[in-house]
């Protein structure tokens, strides 16, 4: 579903914020994405989902080239930043409704998903309300909606439980893993080791712009945890 081949970003100071990174994301995994503040990873992130130019390298999203075919990949792809940047004018579920017929979502399937996964992030209540008057966490349950109304093949998170309360996070667990379920894939980003320990299948660690450790997550912390393996593969950074 997702290729990076020899992946290379260099900002104008010549600092290289990503060196060579290749990886695969398959149908169906949850791919944990994870390093130290500055390691690369949202560069990556941004770089995938066409946010970012990059200066080498190749990004294939479900057969298709992120730079020559950009509409295909951003047809099955959907993104959600660190930091939603939300249109505040709008209401929650003005928001949606434009969301999905970007993506060209029939009106009934529209409405069903919207009202779906609204009721599971308790967020229906308040869809009627102006984007400009939710709190964080809000609007990072609006950008989950956002991002799955149209069903994407591939979703690219950027620490996508930070603002959300427990049972919320809990809820948007459930959710990747029924996605996955589906053939969906799921790539992101966390600093939060221990959930990624427990809900990815595969996983990658970079440091400096460079991949340092990737595999199956079973493989890798046979003997050890997550945050051990971490610690160990980082400690010289």
């Amino acid at each position: 579903m997702l290729e990076i081949r020899n992946l290379t970003k260099v900002y104008k100071n010549g600092k290289k914020a990503v060196d060579g990174l290749s990886l695969t994301v398959s149908d169906g995994d949850i791919y944990g994405f994870i390093g130290h503040n500055g390691a690369g990873k949202s560069t990556t992130i941004k770089s995938v989902v066409g946010v970012l130019d990059f200066d080498a390298g190749e990004i294939r999203i479900d057969g298709h080239d992120v730079k020559k075919e950009p509409l295909a990949c951003k047809q099955v792809t959907a993104y959600i930043p660190d930091n939603p940047d939300l249109y505040e004018h709008l209401s929650g579920i003005q928001y949606l409704n434009f969301i999905a017929d970007v993506f060209g979502v029939p009106a009934r399937e529209k409405e069903q998903r919207i009202r779906e996964y609204g009721e599971r992030l308790e967020i229906v209540g308040a869809l009627g309300d102006s984007i400009g008057s939710y709190s964080h966490g809000m609007r990072q349950k609006v950008a989950i909606l956002s991002a799955l109304v149209h069903e994407p093949r591939l979703i690219v998170l950027d620490e996508p439980f930070v603002g959300l309360d427990p049972k919320a996070s809990l809820t948007l667990k459930e959710i990747m893993r029924e996605l996955c379920g589906r053939g969906s894939a799921i790539f992101f980003s966390t600093h939060v080791l221990e959930v990624a320990q427990k809900l990815c299948n595969k996983v990658a660690i970079i440091r400096g712009g460079r991949l340092v450790v990737d595999g199956d997550m079973e493989r890798l912390v046979r003997d050890h945890s997550l945050e051990e393996l971490f610690m160990e593969v980082t400690e010289h950074e």
